[in-house]
């Protein structure tokens, strides 16, 4: 005893120094948190602060009371989320057989059927949207198809449909990988374990495929909506005037009537607004719907 005990105070020193360093994960994770801080944080409480701002100081809930008191504002709102819905049961119906197709099909179909969606996702946005002008045109490429089957031509540009048809193709390859990225999880012996039960292949896919298939609906849907809510350039160049987003009002406010302060509310009510449906989400579907799935 007498010749270890030296040596104990040494050592509980060592594990109290020890004790009060930070630890590794968190010392790691430091850079990323102040970047974070700094690209998000930091405009979003700017945003929140020019929102409530008066014009001679003060606080002030004007901007809300100006979006409240004019009925436009809502208008713009109630358009943004009927094009956002659109907009996701859109790329539903098209994306589930087509991500169903890619874990299904042969793998040289499978790989050219995701070359397609992964060009149509790496290309930017503009891009795509000037090339929907070109296709839906007056003299465009899909109204001389139909002029020579001799129907008449489609007015498909500055009204809700060039605006939905746009944000479908600009979206698709986000809910098309979200439910990849599930059903080629799903056991396909689950499926051959109905059909030898007697479960035709309708059946096996309803009771066995579609609900394990439910987390990437959820997810995509959710992921979809969300940025759909929020886009700009693609219902600014196809759209009407009865077809603005609340976005493209934000933008007006910002670069014509330089009101930052109402800006930043528009702004807030849409992020609200957003997390408001995430909320009600969760509270009838729950989150958990996102990772997990029963049969």
């Amino acid at each position: 005893m007498s010749q270890s005990s030296p040596f104990v105070p040494a050592t509980a020193a060592a594990m109290g120094r020890r004790s009060r360093r930070p630890p590794l994960a968190l010392c790691l994770l430091l850079p990323a948190l102040l970047l974070l801080g700094f690209v998000f944080l930091y405009p979003m409480l700017d945003i929140v602060l020019r929102s409530i701002a008066a014009p001679r100081g003060g606080v002030s809930l004007a901007h809300y009371g100006k979006i409240i008191a004019q009925p436009a504002y809502l208008r713009v709102f109630l358009i943004t989320f009927e094009i956002a819905l659109s907009v996701t049961v859109a790329t539903l119906l098209l994306g589930y057989p087509l991500a169903y197709v890619l874990v299904t099909a042969r793998r040289g179909i499978a790989a050219a059927i995701m070359a397609c969606v992964l060009l149509a996702f790496f290309t930017d946005v503009l891009v795509r949207t000037y090339a929907w002008l070109v296709i839906l045109g007056p003299e465009g490429a899909l109204n001389q198809v139909l002029r020579a089957l001799g129907s008449a031509p489609l007015n498909l540009l500055y009204n809700r449909y060039g605006v939905l048809l746009g944000m479908c193709y600009a979206l698709l390859p986000y809910m098309v990988l979200t439910l990849y990225s599930v059903m080629r999880g799903i056991d396909r012996n689950l499926l051959q374990a109905a059909r030898n039960l007697g479960a035709s292949d309708w059946r096996a896919f309803r009771h066995v495929f579609l609900p394990l298939s439910l987390p990437g609906i959820a997810g995509g849907s959710l992921l979809v909506f969300i940025l759909a809510i929020g886009y700009f350039i693609t219902p600014r160049l196809l759209g009407g005037a009865g077809d603005q987003m609340i976005a493209m009002v934000i933008e007006q406010q910002v670069e014509l009537g330089v009101d930052w302060g109402f800006a930043s509310a528009l702004a807030i009510v849409l992020l609200a607004l957003t997390i408001l449906g995430f909320l009600l989400y969760d509270r009838l579907v729950g989150l958990k719907s996102l990772f997990e799935s029963k049969i």
